[in-house]
C-alpha cells in the first residue's frame, strides 16, 4: 500500500483549502445557511466550475472529473475544515453514484452531466431514519436483531407504507423509458437537502410490506403532489428537509420498474454505496474535528489566566494531546478507508469505514467538546464560532451513528461474534450461533 498522495491530490487539496479559506469563513457560513436553499448557490456553481467539485468521483463519460474515492475523501476534509454548507454530501457522496451504478443508460445520460456541472443537486430520501441501515453500517434495533444484512435483502427499512414509510404502485399505462408508469405515497423526514435538491431518490416499499420489493424512484422538483418542507435542525450546515408525497408521478431509477425485478440491485447497490460514503464522512468529520482543535490550540496560546497563557498549564496540554491522538488516529483511519474503497475486496472495505466512521466520530466529537471547554465561558454561548462544530458532532453522531451500532456491525461483518461463539461452544458451553438467535442472544447477556 502507497500511503503518499499523488501530486494531483495534493493540489486538490491545496486549492479547495485556498478557495474555502477565501470564501468560506465564519461569517460566509453564518450568511449562507440562513438562505432559503441553505447554503451559498454562487459558491457551489463556482466549486463546480473550477474544481469539478459535484463530478469529482463521476465517470468521465457523463462530464464528471474521473477521480475515485481517496479524492472525495480529501476533498470532504477540507469541505469538513471549513464546514462549508454545501450539497457535497447529499448530491456527490450519496445521490449522485446510485444514478451512476442504478441509471439506464438514457438517465445516466441525462441527469450526471448536469450534477457534474453544478445545475443539479440530488438528495437520498431513505424513509423512517434509517439512512445508515439502507447502507448496510448499522443494523436493525439498536444492532441487534434484524436480517443481520445492514442493508437487508429485502429492503424492509423502507417502511413499506406504513408511519414514516413510502409506498409506491403502478398507475398503468407508459412512463419514461418504457417502464410502467409509478405513483408514490408517504413521508420521509431528515433527509439532507432534502427541501432545495432538484431530484429525489426516493426508497419505497412495492407490492405491500410482506412480499414486497424496495425500490429507488426519480422524483423531479416540481412534480404535482410533492411537499417539501425544511426543518430546523441542530447543525444548521447540514440543511435537512421533510418530504411529503401524496399520488406523486415518479420514474424508477434504473430498469428496476420493470417486471420480475427483485431489488436485490438496490439493496446490494446502497451497502456498496456505504462503503464509499462512510469513508467520505469519516474524511470530513476529520477535518472539522482537526479544525475545532486548531482554534482552540491558537486560543489557549494567546489567553492569559494567573498571568500565564492558559495552555501552558499542564492539564490543558494534556487535553489537547489526548484529542489531537483521538484525531490523527481518525485521520489514518479514514485515509485506509477511502484507499481500501477503491481496490480492496467488498468485506475488508466494507469493516474499514464503518470503523472509520466510528472513529472519526468520536473524535470530532471530543475535539468540539474539548473546544467548548477550554474556550471557557466564551465557548459556551451559541454565538460563537466554537458552536459551529460543537452543533456539527452532535448532528453528524445523531445522523450517522451512533458509534456503537457503527462498532457492532462492523464486527459482525468481520466474523468476530462467530468466532467467539465457536470457541464458547468448543468449551462446552451454550452457543449463541451468528444469526438472529445469536444476536438477541449476545443482547440478553448483555442485559
Amino acid at each position: 500500500m502507497d500511503t503518499a498522495f499523488t501530486e494531483e491530490q495534493a493540489e486538490i487539496r491545496r486549492t479547495l483549502r485556498r478557495l474555502l479559506r477565501e470564501r468560506c469563513g465564519p461569517d460566509e457560513v453564518k450568511a449562507a445557511v440562513r438562505t432559503p436553499p441553505g447554503h451559498d448557490e454562487t459558491l457551489w456553481r463556482l466549486l463546480a466550475r473550477r474544481l469539478g467539485l459535484p463530478g469529482l468521483a463521476l465517470p468521465r463519460d457523463v462530464g464528471g472529473v474521473g477521480c475515485g474515492p481517496a479524492e472525495l475523501a480529501l476533498a470532504c476534509e477540507e469541505a469538513g475544515r471549513a464546514l462549508l454548507p454545501s450539497p457535497l454530501t447529499a448530491t456527490a457522496v450519496l445521490a449522485a453514484p446510485l444514478v451512476d451504478r442504478l441509471g439506464t443508460g438514457a438517465q445516466r445520460a441525462e441527469l450526471l452531466p448536469l450534477v457534474a456541472d453544478g445545475e443539479l443537486t440530488a438528495a437520498l430520501a431513505v424513509p423512517g431514519g434509517e439512512l445508515t441501515r439502507a447502507l448496510g453500517l448499522t443494523d436493525g434495533d439498536d444492532g441487534e436483531g434484524g436480517d443481520g444484512g445492514g442493508g437487508g435483502d429485502d429492503g424492509g427499512w423502507a417502511g413499506g407504507g406504513r408511519a414514516g414509510g413510502v409506498q409506491a404502485r403502478e398507475s398503468g399505462g407508459e412512463g419514461p423509458g418504457g417502464v410502467g408508469a409509478w405513483r408514490l405515497y408517504g413521508q420521509v423526514d431528515q433527509v439532507l437537502d432534502g427541501h432545495s435538491a432538484g431530484l429525489l431518490l426516493v426508497a419505497a416499499r412495492t407490492g405491500g410490506y410482506t412480499r414486497g420489493r424496495t425500490l429507488l424512484f426519480l422524483v423531479r422538483t416540481g412534480a404535482p403532489g410533492l411537499a417539501r418542507t425544511r426543518l430546523t435542525a441542530l447543525d444548521e450546515t447540514r440543511p435537512q428537509g421533510r418530504i411529503e408525497l401524496r399520488d406523486v408521478p415518479a420514474e424508477p431509477l434504473g430498469a428496476q420498474g420493470t417486471e420480475g425485478a427483485d431489488g436485490a440491485d438496490v439493496a446490494g447497490a446502497l451497502v456498496r454505496l456505504g462503503t464509499t460514503a462512510a469513508a467520505a464522512l469519516a474524511a470530513e468529520a476529520v477535518g472539522a474535528a482537526h479544525a475545532a482543535l486548531e482554534r482552540t490550540v491558537e486560543y489557549v496560546r494567546v489567553r492569559e489566566q494567573f498571568g500565564r497563557p492558559v495552555g501552558s498549564f499542564q492539564a490543558v496540554k494534556h487535553r489537547l494531546a489526548e484529542v489531537y491522538v483521538k484525531v490523527e488516529t481518525a485521520r489514518s483511519a479514514a485515509y485506509y478507508a477511502a484507499w481500501a474503497a477503491d481496490g480492496v475486496n467488498g468485506t475488508e472495505a466494507a469493516v474499514a469505514s464503518g470503523l472509520a466512521l466510528a472513529t472519526a466520530l468520536e473524535a470530532q466529537r471530543a475535539a468540539a467538546g474539548e473546544a467548548a471547554q477550554l474556550h471557557g465561558g466564551t465557548g459556551f454561548t451559541w454565538e460563537h464560532d466554537v458552536h459551529l462544530y460543537f452543533k456539527r458532532a452532535a448532528s453528524d453522531e445523531l445522523l450517522f451513528g451512533p458509534t456503537h451500532r457503527l462498532r457492532t456491525r462492523a464486527a459482525e461483518r468481520e466474523g468476530l461474534f462467530a468466532a467467539r461463539d465457536a470457541a464458547t461452544d468448543a468449551a462446552g458451553r451454550p452457543g449463541m450461533g451468528a444469526g438472529a438467535d445469536g444476536r438477541r442472544a449476545r443482547k440478553a447477556v448483555r442485559v
